[in-house]
């Protein structure tokens, strides 16, 4: 079993910056894809960024040039800094990672966070 814990979410006024982190701990061979989706109240799960193990990084087109995801492979953890937040980036934050486990036959399973929430005040 894998777990995911994020840390770093919180409340911060418009134009503020916020980090938060993400730690995948438990059985891994290898961790592949990571990155972060939201949820606003009354909205569907989206994209935020993803990142591929290599450090290629993708962006939702909302936080491109605001948002910064990067990672550290030796600690399986995924970063996610927000500068210039805006109100419209409140939402709960989720963690996502894709994991080779550590098992004869390096299965690979997809894993989420608790969620942490982001409130961007104006």
């Amino acid at each position: 079993q894998v777990q995911l814990v994020e840390s770093g979410g919180g409340l911060v006024q418009g134009g503020g910056s916020l980090r938060l982190s993400c730690a995948a701990s438990g059985s891994i061979f290898r961790v592949n894809l990571m990155g972060w989706y939201r949820q606003a109240p009354g909205k569907q799960r989206e994209l935020v960024a993803t990142i591929t193990s290599v450090g290629n990084a993708n962006y939702a087109d909302s936080v491109k040039g605001r948002f910064t995801i990067s990672r550290d492979n030796p600690k399986n953890t995924v970063y996610l800094q927000m500068n210039s937040l805006k109100p419209e980036d409140t939402a709960v934050y989720y963690c996502y990672a894709q994991v080779t486990m550590n098992r004869p036959t390096l299965p690979t399973y997809q894993y989420w966070g608790q969620g942490t929430q982001v409130t961007v005040s104006s």
